[in-house]
């Protein structure tokens, strides 16, 4: 991490957004996504403790939560092979893609108990963004798209995504469990220390 000032002004620019008066979720695409695109359009910023894949599982580390729980922030670390169960977020959501690539399909519950159908395939690569809710559509799958290293997205949520009582699918019955992710690590980094700015300011 050579730059987290990066981070450190895209938190301070989405409380922004979302404390303004009229916030609503079309403005958090439109505006927010600007703000996440040009956050993974630089890779300069994310902490190597958080870009850490695991051998068997997909790791999601919490990068920030607002004090008042209106967004989180996370990275999800995808090794090799790896993917998600089919699920959804019940919160408004988006992806942005800062390392590797990422493919997503969506799927869609045309009746209850019955299969569900499977939506086309679409692959992020860095700097693009992608996003999710119950009114654009909640429900995916997603994996890694390269088979010979990890590929690493940036999420942000309307909510402390980990603690969100959420729904996994089994696609062939329609079938939901609930289930509630939680996070790979039990701290966050710290984007907020700035003391050796300080000192060298001191000395000048």
């Amino acid at each position: 991490m050579t730059n987290p000032a990066r981070f450190r002004d895209f938190i301070c620019d989405y409380t922004r957004l979302v404390a303004a008066p009229g916030f609503t979720e079309s403005r958090m695409f439109e505006d927010g996504g600007t703000l996440l695109a040009a956050l993974v359009a630089e890779d300069d910023w994310l902490p190597e403790v958080c870009a850490q894949p695991h051998p068997q599982f997909y790791q999601q580390y919490l990068l920030y939560c607002d004090p008042f729980e209106r967004f989180s922030v996370v990275s999800f670390v995808w090794g090799p092979g790896q993917k998600t169960p089919v699920h959804d977020h019940c919160v408004w959501g988006m992806i942005g893609m800062l390392r590797g690539a990422e493919n997503c399909r969506r799927y869609f519950i045309d009746a209850p108990g019955q299969p569900m159908r499977a939506g086309e395939q679409c692959t992020l690569t860095p700097g693009m963004v992608d996003r999710v809710s119950p009114a654009v559509g909640d429900i995916h799958e997603v994996s890694n798209a390269l088979s010979d290293r990890p590929s690493i997205s940036i999420h942000i949520y309307g909510a402390n995504i980990g603690a969100v009582a959420r729904h996994v699918f089994d696609p062939a019955s329609g079938t939901a469990k609930a289930f509630v992710s939680g996070y790979s690590s039990p701290l966050m980094p710290n984007f907020w220390d700035r003391s050796a700015a300080v000192r060298a300011s001191l000395t000048q």
